[in-house]
């Protein structure tokens, strides 16, 4: 039987330890992603088998992310696999990576129908491309940002315990303005980020706050994601002002991922404004992401 608990900040330390022996470079592969996002997908976790496991509670099923770490992976999946057919739902591994699929084929062959999930493709791009935005594919970028350059009258600073609850009634005003009281997804994603402003500091999270004429405009929240990956959790821009989302895009990488090789700025969700959005920076790595389910021994 496998323990399972919620997902709470002293797990930290041991999922961290756990998610460097991995080192992977898909945003869901993040202590600080599944905390605060969390309540919102009903998401747990256990150790077993020298194995971080975490899982997702869904209706008639139970979602599963791949084993993380170098425990017994094998036997970590063997014991999700039997809890699922005790409880009598089906088994569902999501947020498979490349490795993954292949290591179900060689250790579980034709056990597992496993599809591409598109919609939770990661979009990763070079720091040096998000930093500079040359090319010819990227002069609107350039273009945008020189138009809210124009003023004069705008600022960069970090994200601090003092300016955050003001980040926050910004987002609540970007919010209202696209009815988040009738989108689940996005009322979803406002609690993930008042947990995630609320914990700040003992997430290790970092974020920058762009203001015009004194206001904010735009803030950006992330982390060192492994070795050689940030990533994006948030990123609000009042869509209006011109300039404003390529502004603290490349302001949020410019003064914390330089560091780093890339950026992950995470999914589209299947969301077409968004994948648009997201393909008009070019990324130089799409991360292919898989499902599978057990359809049982040959």
């Amino acid at each position: 039987m496998i323990t399972w608990k919620t997902i709470e900040i002293e797990d930290r330390d041991w999922m961290m330890q756990k998610l460097r022996e991995d080192d992977r470079q898909s945003c869901e592969y993040s202590f600080a992603n599944n905390f605060i996002w969390g309540p919102v997908y009903g998401a747990q976790v256990a150790e077993a088998e020298g194995c971080c496991l975490i899982r997702f509670a869904e209706e008639h099923e139970r979602c599963y992310a791949f084993p993380i770490g170098n425990g017994d992976k094998t036997a970590a999946l063997e014991r999700m696999r039997k809890e699922a057919e005790e409880q009598g739902v089906t088994f569902r591994l999501v947020t498979l990576l490349e490795q993954d699929k292949e290591y179900l084929e060689q250790y579980f062959p034709g056990q597992f129908e496993i599809r591409e999930d598109r919609d939770s493709f990661d979009y990763i791009y070079t720091v040096d491309k998000l930093s500079t935005l040359s090319g010819k594919k990227l002069h609107g970028k350039r273009n945008h940002i020189a138009r809210f350059k124009d003023n004069q009258d705008w600022s960069y600073e970090p994200l601090t315990d003092a300016n955050k609850q003001d980040c926050y009634e910004m987002n609540l005003a970007w919010c209202d303005r696209r009815n988040c009281v009738w989108n689940e997804e996005l009322t979803g994603e406002q609690c993930a980020l008042k947990r995630a402003f609320d914990h700040l500091e003992e997430l290790g999270l970092e974020g920058g706050v762009l203001r015009l004429h004194g206001d904010i405009v735009a803030f950006c929240v992330g982390e060192p994601l492994n070795s050689n990956t940030y990533v994006v959790h948030f990123e609000k821009a009042f869509a209006e002002i011109q300039g404003a989302y390529p502004m603290i895009n490349q302001q949020f990488v410019l003064h914390n991922c330089q560091e780093y090789q890339y950026v992950n700025r995470e999914e589209d969700t299947g969301d077409e404004g968004l994948r648009k959005a997201k393909l008009s920076y070019y990324p130089d790595i799409l991360l292919e992401q898989y499902s599978a389910v057990y359809c049982g021994r040959n």
